[in-house]
């Protein structure tokens, strides 16, 4: 049995729903059919999938039901960390009641998998990024709390191998350490998995590789041209 990751879905099937993703570019013509082919060919239902962020277009939960049901129809287990597109995200006991083990939310508490805590949050613009402002210092702070209990949650139930989620990058464009990175330093986070960058420019505004023990990687669909990375357990 593997885990699996992958960010920024951006899907959109619901007929009150109509966002055309090809706009933006080749890696994103009929992404939604590529990602199922390469989906259902590389994942089994004893597998799970990590999906950091931005699942829907959707502005209320019940036009985003036809994308989640179409995530649920796939191959393996998955557990769902908000993006900052996800603005149909409701009460997180909600969430947890639609789809029973096939669809896990995360918000302040973690998943297990293959011995592994999977814990995230959203997260949020890093200070001293260039898109950071006065306005971003509230979220970011309560996006530090939601990872925080997450990772609580993780500690207090015994799990000392976790994996962390984030839906935006744990470091500014400059790749200065941040709350987010001290948090999972903390707590000895492994991996890290992330999103929300998109095209190449945006591919380089995020840090890959190790820093002060921890293995960071972006995973967006664009990034990895609809296929799903394999996590190193």
């Amino acid at each position: 049995m593997s885990i699996y990751v992958i960010s920024d879905l951006h899907l959109s099937l619901s007929e009150k729903v109509h966002k055309p993703m090809d706009v933006f570019g080749y890696a994103w013509v009929n992404h939604t059919e590529r990602l199922k082919t390469n989906w259902e060919a590389t994942v089994s239902k004893n597998d799970t999938v990590i999906i950091a962020g931005d699942i829907s277009w959707a502005l209320k939960l019940d036009e985003a039901v036809a994308d989640l049901n179409w995530i649920s129809g796939l191959p393996g287990k998955k557990v769902i960390v908000k993006g900052n597109h996800d603005l149909w995200w409701a009460s997180i006991k909600k969430l947890n009641d639609l789809y029973g083990d096939e669809l896990c939310f995360i918000q302040n508490d973690f998943y297990e998998a293959e011995g592994y805590a999977v814990c995230g949050s959203r997260g949020w613009v890093c200070p001293d990024d260039e898109y950071y402002s006065q306005h971003d210092e509230k979220i970011y702070n309560r996006e530090l709390m939601r990872l925080r209990a997450s990772l609580e949650s993780a500690k207090k139930a015994g799990f000392s191998k976790i994996i962390g989620a984030l839906h935006f990058p744990p470091m500014n464009d400059k790749f200065n350490k941040s709350g987010f990175t001290e948090l999972f330093n903390e707590f000895g986070v492994e991996q890290v998995f992330y999103g929300h960058l998109h095209s190449e420019d945006g591919f380089r505004r995020g840090f890959q590789g190790n820093m002060d023990g921890v293995e960071y990687k972006l995973v967006t669909l664009d990034y990895l041209k609809c296929n799903l990375l394999k996590v190193n357990l």
